[in-house]
């Protein structure tokens, strides 16, 4: 089949076709940053942002079709991110799926934003369930056991910053531009990861949860005893901060793999990372290096389709409609929608195999 995927969750607004199951093809994968519209507010302003796709996605979504050499008639369903995402920007990609699948007559399937991340290796690679999957962006991180579409356990969470808003706020403080997490990574390539004594939250605990709000206060603490500070300086706190955040992660998903193992011991362990973080070099090093140790397989999707991308969202369609449901259309758009309340069966109609 064939599924016009959109995504409009926060400040990239994206249209993709793609084909699959069977003979799995990106046949385009149209992104428009937003970057330049919130350089100047240091992060993305909701409401700016939710205008933006408004004032594209019309033309993004052509542009897909075009690029995919296919008409309407091709495709066999719209694919849209409902949720979780900025409000306004996720009405806007949403409302226009429901529209384009109300007119085309085509079937409407509503994708978990986190559920297209989780599911993009599927596409990118031969991978069968069940996996570990961490999942690392700007608003989550958290470690994931996925058994199938559908089917996901929580197993840790952060118990205040995200991964990739730690990045972001510790760019702000360091004076560096936005996007945080790639400016932090660049200056980090210059620095000393060792000169500065930054903590490794929650190591001492068990579980998996994370915390890095208590590593960012630490590193402004380090940088307003040097003030006024110099550049290398700057990129010597940027190390730092990276490798703590990659140690972290690294040791957590050591015994994550060691948890997946006691639950599956007659499968063979596989590590999943995606979310936009997933594209920091240091912090895919260190996965690698943990798994290694492990034994354990390490999956990481391309790094354009990391970031936020409508091609994973056309691929979870894919993977929703093999399964045989679609949405209504009064499925509601959500602000917040845990990858773990996500069902198998049609999301938010309570009723299996429903048609438009």
């Amino acid at each position: 089949m064939t599924v016009l995927g959109i995504e409009t969750s926060c400040d990239e607004t994206a249209a993709a076709v793609v084909s699959g199951p069977d003979g799995k093809t990106i046949r385009s994968n149209i992104i428009r940053s937003q970057i330049e519209a919130h350089l100047a507010f240091g992060g993305v302003v909701p409401e700016i942002a939710a205008r933006a796709h408004i004032e594209v996605l019309d033309d993004i979504i052509s542009q897909a079709l075009r690029d995919a050499e296919c008409d309407w008639e091709d495709i066999d369903a719209i694919a849209a991110t409902a949720g979780p995402g900025l409000i306004g920007g996720v009405i806007v990609g949403f409302m226009t799926a429901k529209a384009i699948a109300m007119a085309a007559g085509k079937p409407l399937v509503a994708v978990n934003h986190l559920e297209g991340h989780a599911l993009t290796a599927r596409l990118t690679d031969d991978l069968d369930f069940p996996f570990l999957l961490l999942l690392v962006s700007g608003g989550h991180s958290q470690f994931l056991l996925v058994r199938g579409v559908g089917d996901y356990e929580r197993l840790g969470t952060t118990i205040d910053d995200a991964v990739g808003e730690a990045f972001d706020k510790t760019a702000k403080l360091l004076g560096l531009p936005y996007p945080g997490g790639p400016a932090v990574e660049q200056m980090a390539g210059r620095g000393d990861a060792g000169r500065f004594a930054l903590p490794r939250p929650l190591l001492d605990r068990p579980g998996l949860d994370m915390s890095f709000a208590g590593l960012k206060t630490a590193l402004r603490t380090q940088a307003k005893k040097l003030e006024p500070i110099d550049e290398q300086t700057v990129c010597d706190l940027c190390a730092g901060f990276q490798s703590a955040v990659a140690n972290v992660l690294a040791a957590r998903t050591s015994r994550a793999l060691d948890m997946f193992a006691d639950r599956f011991p007659d499968q063979p362990k596989t590590l999943v990372v995606a979310g936009g973080v997933a594209a920091n070099g240091e912090i895919r090093k260190s996965l690698l290096q943990a798994c290694e140790a492990a034994g354990a397989r390490f999956v990481a999707p391309p790094m354009k389709l990391c970031t936020d991308n409508a091609a994973m969202i056309a691929w979870a369609g894919i993977e929703r409609l093999a399964m045989g449901p679609v949405d209504h259309m009064d499925m509601p758009p959500r602000p917040r929608w845990p990858l773990d309340e996500t069902s198998g069966s049609v999301l938010g109609s309570g009723k299996k195999g429903a048609k438009v």
